[in-house]
């Protein structure tokens, strides 16, 4: 999601010429995941009861959050040397615009349900809460920005130490309550492995693209192997949950690449250059579509729900953006030009 979307002289829906195409299809599978999760235990916790989309759930938990991270690490090479001032405007200021226009959108849809649990002055407090406590599903959106700076700021050492050390903090117990530090311990080793380890991922693909066969064949090794795990309540053990976050980053490399050749990866790639649209816009249809479909009782099945929140979030969000674009509400997914920071470098790429 990161590095396509993230750039500060492009808006959201720019289209990298040079984009490598099963790239896109990795980026549409976690987000398609992320969604999926969020729709499944919604849809859940307001009936009461599970549906076969919680084991889909399920088996996505040891990987989902680091295939998405490692994913975003992919094509930080090309930018990661660029002055700071550019760096930082499109590493961190985009981040930074969208969380907080997304986090005050997102408030002003529930700020009565806060206020009528919590007073006005809690749901305010909540809201600022939120620029130190990352909001419900806009801690991604936080977490990318730091992940930038300290990957530029550890450029210098070597590799295999911070590495190392991102392993570490991964595998050490680390639960202080806030999500910042605790996200950052869990998941830096994924993204930065992704930035560390591209060539590595890119060799990868280009093997499963020429043993398709044999990629087929690892894959039904491995979805067995991760699912037995996670049933056994062992994926999250130390050591255990690294080892299954990369072995599912590969799965869905290798899976995004075979899906690239076919027709089904053109409406996949689609989706992966709309990542970050669908991440931020994704919560309004999904809570709409919940809503109805458990309220109107037409259909019983907690899996069917879920599974119709999930399409109904992807395609609502995309719908969205599609309503939007070239109109005056166009600063929802592109950041104003005013909010951007200029340089050198920029000017001379706009010529």
């Amino acid at each position: 999601m990161a590095e396509g979307t993230a750039e500060g002289t492009a808006d959201l829906t720019m289209q990298d010429k040079d984009r490598i195409g099963w790239i896109d299809n990795a980026r549409a599978i976690t987000i398609i995941l992320v969604v999926m999760m969020h729709s499944t235990l919604g849809v859940e916790a307001a009936l009461g009861r599970e549906g076969f989309m919680h084991y889909a759930v399920a088996f996505a938990t040891p990987f989902r959050i680091p295939a998405f991270f490692l994913i975003s690490g992919l094509l930080l090479a090309r930018t990661i040397d660029r002055p700071w001032r550019d760096y930082l405007d499109g590493k961190v200021v985009h981040f930074v615009y969208f969380y907080v226009l997304w986090l005050s959108i997102q408030f002003a849809f529930k700020f009565p349900a806060f206020a009528a649990e919590r007073g006005v002055a809690g749901a305010a407090g909540l809201y600022f809460e939120s620029f130190v406590q990352p909001f419900g599903t806009l801690w991604f959106i936080y977490l990318l920005p730091i992940f930038f700076v300290v990957t530029r700021l550890v450029r210098g050492a070597p590799p295999a130490l911070v590495w190392a050390a991102a392993a570490a903090l991964e595998i050490a117990p680390i639960e202080t309550g806030s999500v910042v530090i605790d996200e950052f311990a869990n998941r830096f080793v994924y993204f930065y492995s992704g930035h560390v380890l591209a060539a590595f991922a890119l060799r990868w693909s280009a093997f499963v693209h020429t043993k398709a066969v044999t990629a087929v064949v690892a894959l039904a090794l491995w979805a067995p192997l991760n699912a037995v795990l996670v049933q056994g309540g062992l994926a999250a053990m130390p050591f255990v949950s690294l080892a299954l976050g990369f072995l599912g980053a590969a799965a869905v490399i290798a899976a995004a690449t075979l899906i690239a050749d076919r027709r089904a990866g053109a409406g996949l790639a689609a989706i992966g250059r709309q990542s970050l649209i669908v991440y931020l816009a994704f919560f309004l249809p999904m809570a709409i579509t919940r809503v109805v479909l458990v309220k109107s009782g037409l259909i019983q099945d907690a899996g069917t729900i879920a599974l119709m929140t999930t399409v109904a979030a992807v395609v609502g969000a995309l719908a969205i953006h599609w309503l939007v674009r070239g109109s005056r509400l166009d600063f929802l997914f592109v950041r104003p030009e005013f909010l951007r920071l200029k340089s050198a470098y920029r000017l001379a790429a706009q010529r």
